[in-house]
């Protein structure tokens, strides 16, 4: 998905770059010719390893800076057009444990960022939010809607001479293969010959690779006019089935018989939800549909469907009051799974290349 000529050759900076589905939007970006690059993170050993890998790339720089330090985030954002706001705390136990840590990285660090992109004179700010702050039900979730109310916020507030940035989010649910997910983690329970632990039998999820969330990470932030919440339509599964398909597919890889492992199911974690929802009954109001996107707009800005598809001329809007829901849409198929599981970055390198290779006689038989 190429960049608009708008961000070729510009200043671009990504706070949480060194993570999973940030340092696949700095290679995208980088593939597509932006300018500069600040890539930001509180990880230093993680920025140290971007480093090295992009030593011979010229017009990228890392910055080691904690987001809720406002002096040091207005001088990386310096000469800066476009942020992109990834740094989080991002899992659910992680949060509740330390809820003070999120409230001050999810909820004081975007407040920081705000008045950091304004006081720089960034042009547009882009917060990518989770369906977890969907009627949250944890402390995860409740700190990153507060982002996006404080974005949405931000962008009603003006500025002088109208030289305020636009401030927008964009909301999707799990990103397969980033650290901490469940794929990784069945991958290496399956490894050991098992068990593979479930929370809950009924529990449905959305998912997504990290290049199409890349993407429409990308994709939001140039289609932003204010205020909206941009939310990624995506696939949902039962982790059921793809604990199944995993077991399957991966235990002959470490030389068990797929029979032999065991699926055991441990209970929910504190504040886990059985499903996952992408959108509220509130939103439906004000919400409308394109063929890869809804877009939410804010609660004080109603707006026409004649209005909405001169605003976003290319995202081919319609009206809808659907809520987003992953009990309430076509789950995928075994088949299905299957075949994500063999997308890039989904598993690690390893993995695929091997399922690949073993699938390969059997395409040639065919």
């Amino acid at each position: 998905m190429a960049l608009s000529e708008d961000f070729k050759g510009a200043a671009i900076a990504i706070t949480g770059g060194a993570g999973s589905v940030g340092r696949t939007v700095v290679r995208k970006l980088i593939d597509d010719g932006v300018g500069l690059l600040r890539v930001i993170d509180n990880n230093e050993a993680l920025l140290f390893d971007m480093e090295q890998e992009y030593r011979d790339v010229s017009g990228i720089e890392f910055y080691c800076c904690d987001v809720a330090d406002e002096s040091e985030l207005t001088r990386c954002f310096s000469n800066i057009r476009y942020v992109f706001h990834m740094a989080a705390l991002k899992h659910v136990p992680i949060c509740e444990r330390s809820p003070f840590s999120a409230v001050n990285v999810n909820i004081r660090g975007t407040e920081t960022v705000i008045r950091a992109a304004v006081r720089s004179g960034v042009r547009r700010v882009l917060f990518t939010s989770t369906d977890k702050a969907v009627n949250p039900t944890n402390v995860m979730g409740t700190s990153k809607l507060m982002g996006e109310r404080l974005f949405t916020a931000a962008d009603s507030m003006g500025g002088r001479d109208g030289e305020r940035p636009i401030f927008a989010s964009t909301r999707f649910g799990n990103v397969a293969g980033t650290r901490g997910s469940v794929i990784p983690l069945f991958a290496e329970q399956i490894a050991r010959g098992g068990p593979v632990t479930l929370t809950d039998e009924r529990m449905t999820r959305f998912v997504m690779t990290q290049s199409r969330a890349a993407e429409l990470v990308i994709e939001s932030i140039r289609h932003a006019q204010g205020g909206e919440v941009f939310i990624t339509k995506m696939p949902a599964l039962n982790v059921v089935d793809l604990a199944r398909v995993m077991i399957d597919m991966l235990a002959p890889l470490h030389g068990h018989d797929p029979a032999s492992i065991e699926t055991r199911v441990i209970g929910a974690r504190p504040g886990e939800k059985l499903w996952e929802e992408l959108s509220t009954d509130e939103e439906s109001a004000r919400i409308f549909e394109g063929t890869e996107y809804l877009v939410v707009k804010p609660p004080f800005e109603r707006i026409t469907h004649a209005e909405a598809r001169r605003l976003y001329p290319t995202l081919d809007l319609r009206d809808t009051s659907m809520t987003y829901h992953s009990e309430h849409v076509e789950r995928m198929t075994d088949r299905e799974i299957a075949d994500f599981l063999l997308e890039e970055d989904v598993l690690d390198a390893e993995t695929r290349a091997r399922l690949l290779e073993s699938q390969a006689p059997r395409k040639e038989a065919v």
